[in-house]
């Protein structure tokens, strides 16, 4: 086998899953700042009303409002603008158009992170700003791949930060996988080009480097990232084979420079979305799936292992409008 299939994965972890209380029910509870914002909106708009032009207008200044963006909700309201217009809706019925719609925008990018072993390591690059949650995103995909029958590494890279280090370290010995790292300050590109070269004598399936955590407006820190890239190519010139750019949901809209600027310096191949449960602001997920179209590979609502899940279009769109799963 040369590599295992999303599918494969997402069935290995619903079977999980069956025995842990459900992902779908903690993907609601933790949507639920978000999930309460748009239902008690939508439950105001429409008691039984006509789905007029004043409505529709309500409606989509409250889905940006959801952090849902301009684009986003007047493309959500046009859709049901054709279907339901001058129609008498309540506000569950608009709640299941929208959560169908915004599955529709979902559905492309529901991607989780193919792993082709005959690279033996798959390289994943991780980057993202200064508390998006990197490290702790790290260890959860580690587990993740651990529980598919991978053989995982991962690199401390962000040397920057000793407590960075010591809780990649931590984690490591919480799911049995090894951490390569080196004494706080040393050079990051350094470390990435010694620890792939051990993955590689080692037959590693997974190599997974953390990175330090990067202002935007930083050109030195950017610069840097990009040295890494150039540093493990000397190694694997196919090398990193992903670069996930971690993103807090609590930015909002801030998420879209965040992936403007990262992609002008690296080439993202796809996302990460962490804090959903601490953040009113899970919509953005549906703005950047419809702006950028990169792979959402996982969602995270909470900080424990079984909080980290691949991306289902349909349980979330579902879960932010508040919406039993069917």
């Amino acid at each position: 086998m040369t590599e295992r299939t999303p599918t494969q994965e997402r069935q290995d972890l619903d079977r999980k899953d069956q025995d842990s209380g459900g992902w779908v029910t903690r993907l609601r509870h933790g949507l639920g700042r978000s999930s309460a914002k748009l239902t008690g909106g939508i439950t105001d708009l429409f008691g039984k009303r006509k789905l007029t032009d004043e409505a529709l207008e309500e409606l989509e200044e409250l889905l940006i409002t959801a952090d849902l963006g301009v684009t986003t909700a007047a493309k959500l309201v046009g859709a049901l603008a054709k279907s339901r217009f001058n129609q008498e809706v309540s506000g569950a019925e608009v709640r299941g158009a929208l959560a169908e719609e915004a599955a529709k925008i979902l559905a492309p990018v529901a991607e989780m992170i193919s792993i082709n072993q005959a690279h033996k390591p798959h390289v994943i690059l991780f980057c993202g700003v200064n508390g998006s949650g990197k490290t702790t995103t790290i260890a959860k995909l580690a587990a993740l791949f651990k529980h598919v029958g991978l053989d995982v590494a991962m690199v401390a890279g962000d040397t920057f930060r000793a407590a960075a280090i010591e809780q990649l370290q931590v984690w490591g010995d919480r799911i049995g996988c090894p951490v390569i790292a080196r004494a706080p300050g040393s050079d990051a590109a350094g470390l990435a080009y010694d620890a792939l070269d051990q993955a590689r004598t080692r037959r590693t399936d997974v190599l997974l480097i953390d990175t330090a955590g990067r202002l935007q407006n930083r050109s030195d820190l950017m610069a840097e990232l990009t040295k890494i890239i150039r540093v493990l190519k000397k190694v694997d010139d196919s090398a990193p084979h992903d670069c996930i750019l971690v993103l807090d949901a609590t930015v909002g809209q801030n998420a879209h420079s965040q992936v403007e600027t990262f992609r002008s310096i690296v080439n993202v191949t796809g996302l990460v979305m962490t804090k959903l449960d601490g953040s009113a602001k899970g919509g953005v997920v549906v703005a950047l799936a419809d702006r950028f179209g990169l792979p959402v590979h996982a969602v995270g609502v909470g900080e424990s292992l079984e909080d980290m899940r691949p991306f289902d279009p349909r349980a979330f769109a579902r879960s932010l409008l508040g919406l039993a799963d069917e």
